[in-house]
């Protein structure tokens, strides 16, 4: 699958916050790997970034694509709508950036 080629994790969370899908790197960088499919995303982040996510959970069903939620010198970390071609949000993704300069 295409997403597997990607070196960056690529996790993939329905709207009801269930991971639905793991790339390679991801499996190989989380802890857990595969079994944190099926799983809430809400119950591997701490009180402070679960209220984060469902708030911009809540944008993307207003119409939000995209919003920054880490920016480090490590690394940027979007997290990313996915929605069908009717517009109807289906969930969303993190996404990873090298850090702004």
């Amino acid at each position: 699958m295409l997403l597997d080629s990607l070196k960056d994790p690529f996790v993939f969370v329905d709207t009801d916050h269930i991971i639905r899908y793991m790339n390679k790197a991801a499996i190989a960088d989380f802890e857990e790997g595969v079994a944190l499919i099926g799983r809430s995303v809400l119950d591997c982040h701490n009180e402070n970034s679960q209220r984060q996510i469902i708030e911009i959970l809540a944008a993307m069903r207003a119409g939000e694509d995209e919003r920054l939620i880490t920016d480090n010198e490590k690394q940027r970390i979007f997290m990313r709508a996915v929605r069908d071609p009717n517009g109807t949000l289906l969930g969303y993704y993190e996404r990873y950036e090298p850090p702004a300069k």
